[in-house]
């Protein structure tokens, strides 16, 4: 997908998130019934994050030119203010903190995976290590095994 049109769609996900949640915060009983529009808001800000990151890396036009920049920067913005206002509906609706909560624990669980990811590329790679070791061990039987029968051979033949 294009940069620009991540962030278009990363721009309207944050948006039609925070509609539904101001729609419906004053209803929920508690934080599950929006913790799908949460995620979305985060996700859409993410995509907007991406977009940005991803036009850095273009060339020169795309990086300085005044729209480009401008549009990036009043995205980014754009999230952030809306990222601000569900913190402050979801910490008037359920108590102080409860945002702050919300992101320490996304944060925790992000650095989990991360860690599991981590971690299950460091198996993989001793996974692989093993079977390279095991076939270096099969080869070097095979060949004294070949080797062995050559002499065998030899020795039969030399023997007539």
């Amino acid at each position: 997908m294009e940069p620009i049109s991540t962030a278009l769609a990363g721009i309207a996900l944050v948006k039609s998130s925070v509609e539904f949640i101001k729609s419906n915060i004053s209803t929920a009983k508690d934080i599950g019934e929006i913790a799908s529009q949460i995620d979305a808001l985060f996700t859409g800000e993410k995509q907007v994050q991406e977009a940005r990151n991803k036009k850095a890396k273009g060339g020169l036009a795309d990086q300085f030119g005044v729209q480009t920049v401008a549009k990036e920067i009043i995205d980014a913005k754009l999230a952030a203010e809306k990222m601000q206002e569900v913190a402050t509906m979801v910490d008037m609706r359920f108590g102080h903190g409860t945002w702050a909560g919300i992101l320490a624990e996304r944060q925790k669980r992000l650095q989990e995976a991360r860690e599991a990811a981590r971690e299950r590329a460091r198996a993989a790679a001793n996974r692989q290590a093993e079977i390279e070791e095991m076939l270096k061990v099969g080869a070097l039987v095979v060949g004294a095994i070949i080797a062995a029968i050559i002499m065998i051979i030899a020795a039969v033949q030399s023997a007539w």
